[in-house]
């Protein structure tokens, strides 16, 4: 498809459907906020889907000038989640009408909330003149959420692990997927957090608490030490999840005494698109990002026509089916995961093959646009072809954004 006819296909498409993403209060979900598209979420509010989406209707806002007061559903998506954090700090991945996931009494049993919840507050704040008073009275409710992830989810090593498999947002990632609990210390899982800590350690500055502002931004530090050290893979230069699931060390263990291991976690080389995020996170060096492209560039590997594999071709579990819950996520194409890699790319300069991935991507959804009047939530890496869930908008959305980008604008970017 010629790619301009595919960019206004996009745009048509974005600037018409995106206002039905937002809902208002209803049952216990108390504030306006805004859902992934589709009959199958019509009325969920998803955490980073939430987040996501934002950045998205942010540029479609910017691009028509709309003023029709959209500041309530991002705002509100924030404060929902916040209203259902309980006394100590857990928070729900998706609340709806009636219910919410996990229920309470299974917050700290399962996982809770993405560390997306501060880096969707800071992106709002930032889109709304640095603005921080309004989340004042409930910034300890954040501080707790993240408190949370530092005493209940971390490991000796500093990296931080999923609880299970429960709602990672990447469903069947063999790194968690089915893996014992608490083993997973996913790249994709220690990205985020490293970028939510950056959230608090600007949130805290805006608000004047100084010693809380160092205090994250310590945090941070020592966590991108900590994936530096753990999820760089020199051989293969590459960032990869590592898994946790050892025995303790016992010094009086038998024939073991004499050398007990010396290492605390072993890297996991399964080439998963996460493993891009430490690039979109800022971690990488410039010279391990060079490494990391080609990968990207490698058609036996991540490199389809459609876009990033969100598993390697040559990876064992590559599979590309359509399912849901899990959702796959074991080679198709994700618009989510095209798009930040795509972010990655420009952050370190690496513009020609941004452009490309951008191509694609526009291309993968102007074509859906086109043969089926709607987006998809996943495709085919080799043709494109939409696989589940029509309607699904979310994310998808961002390839306005990166329209924006091919037409030498400057996109709205996340936090």
């Amino acid at each position: 498809m010629d790619i301009e006819k595919a960019k206004q296909l996009i745009k048509d498409y974005a600037y018409k459907n995106y206002c039905n993403m937002t809902r208002e209060p209803s049952g216990i979900i108390k504030y306006p906020f805004i859902v992934p598209g589709s009959q199958s979420y019509h009325s969920c509010l998803w955490d980073w889907d939430s987040w996501l989406t934002n950045v998205a209707i942010r540029q479609i806002i910017k691009n028509t000038n709309d003023s029709s007061g959209f500041e309530k559903y991002e705002k509100g998506c924030i404060l929902n989640f916040l209203d259902h954090t309980d006394k100590d700090g857990g928070m729900p991945i998706v609340i709806l009408p009636d219910r919410i996931m996990p229920t309470a009494e299974k917050l700290y049993e399962s996982n809770m909330h993405k560390p997306v919840i501060a880096q969707h507050l800071a992106f709002v704040i930032k889109e709304n003149g640095n603005d921080a008073n309004w989340i004042k009275g409930s910034f300890s409710k954040l501080e707790k959420f993240i408190g949370v992830y530092l005493k209940n989810y971390r490991h000796e090593t500093g990296l931080f692990f999923w609880q299970d498999d429960f709602a990672i947002g990447v469903d069947n990632d063999p790194c968690t997927f089915y893996r014992p609990p608490k083993s997973s210390g996913s790249i994709y899982l220690n990205c985020l957090m490293f970028k939510e800590l950056k959230a608090m350690e600007y949130i805290s500055g805006l608000l004047g608490l100084d010693e809380k502002q160092l205090f994250y931004k310590n945090e941070a530090e020592n966590l991108k030490k900590a994936i530096q050290e753990y999820c760089w893979d020199e051989r293969d230069g590459f960032y990869y999840s590592v898994d946790f699931n050892l025995l303790p060390v016992d010094p009086n263990s038998g024939l073991h005494k004499g050398a007990p291991r010396h290492w605390n976690c072993l890297i996991q080389r399964i080439e998963v698109w996460s493993g891009f995020l430490a690039m979109w996170a800022g971690i990488v060096t410039r010279e391990q990002a060079k490494r990391m492209v080609e990968h990207l560039l490698n058609e036996k590997t991540f490199n389809a026509p459609a876009g990033v594999r969100t598993l390697s071709k040559m990876e064992k579990m590559y599979r590309v089916v359509e399912s849901n819950n899990p959702s796959c996520w074991l080679g198709p194409i994700w618009g989510i995961s095209n798009y930040m890699v795509f972010s990655a790319l420009t952050s370190y300069g690496f513009e020609k093959e941004a452009r490309e991935l951008a191509e694609k991507t526009i291309n993968m959804f102007g074509e859906d646009i086109e043969n089926c009047g709607e987006m998809h939530e996943y495709y085919d890496p080799e043709t494109g072809a939409p696989i589940l869930n029509p309607g699904f908008q979310n994310w998808n959305l961002l390839s306005v954004n990166m329209i924006e980008w091919l037409d030498g604008k400057t996109p709205i970017k996340e936090f």
